[in-house]
């Protein structure tokens, strides 16, 4: 991976660390939501659900618009694959360790007459 990607998946990840912000994401993959709208979903202060929102944004897995006075807020669902796909790249490494940790186990059986 180049350091950018690096950056880019340390963005991500962090921005999805936070149980807030991973629903923050369930909402808007399923619909454009106002940031008023979500911020009365939880039991913390609209400026709160606002940081939530910036972080996502920054971390390019939602996107802002304005109508109006709102901010409304979508979420990017290419954002979203790319998260997993650097999960799928993560676990084809595990699955390659187990692997070769199978064969290394294997090799050293003893061998039956």
């Amino acid at each position: 991976m180049t350091v950018d990607t690096e950056d880019r998946a340390d963005a991500l990840f962090h921005a999805l660390a936070d149980r807030t912000r991973r629903d923050i994401m369930r909402r808007v993959l399923a619909g454009e939501h106002s940031v008023s709208t979500l911020a009365a979903k939880y039991e913390v202060s609209f400026a709160a659900v606002q940081k939530h929102v910036v972080v996502l944004e920054k971390a390019g897995l939602l996107t802002k618009r304005r109508s109006g006075r709102e901010q409304l807020a979508s979420g990017d669902v290419a954002a979203v694959r790319s998260v997993a796909s650097l999960l799928n790249e993560l676990e084809q490494v595990w699955r390659d360790r187990v692997t070769r940790i199978d064969e290394l186990i294997s090799s050293d059986a003893p061998k039956e007459d």
